[in-house]
């Protein structure tokens, strides 16, 4: 199980199949730097007390906090990469929405 400082959900569409990953951030410390990692993909999710768990296609669980969702400096510029590259195939997820809504069933692009 991972649990991320800060995370955001990113929907992917490249035409034919939607996908959603999350993207996770650690702020760093005095001895360690910040870091990110993203999610193979979401297949599911369930709620856990005032953590989201989010259930990827190779098997780890992104442990979200409810009010953890934002983009901060450890993901931020890897958004920013993400989007230029590939401008109408990403969306940033409102932090709003209702994920218990969404449907995962996608398959990885």
């Amino acid at each position: 199980m991972v649990t991320p400082d800060n995370w955001v959900v990113i929907r992917i569409n490249n035409g034919t199949a939607t996908l959603y990953k999350v993207l996770a951030g650690w702020s760093g410390g005095y001895t360690t730097g910040s870091s990110w990692q993203m999610n193979s993909g979401i297949t599911r999710m369930e709620t856990d007390g005032d953590y989201y768990l989010f259930h990827g296609y190779s098997g780890s669980v992104y442990r979200c906090h409810k009010n953890g969702y934002c983009l901060r400096m450890n993901t931020a510029h890897v958004w920013e990469s993400m989007k230029q590259k590939f401008p109408t195939q990403l969306e940033l997820m409102d932090e709003n929405t209702d994920w218990h809504a969404v449907d995962w069933g996608g398959k990885p692009v």
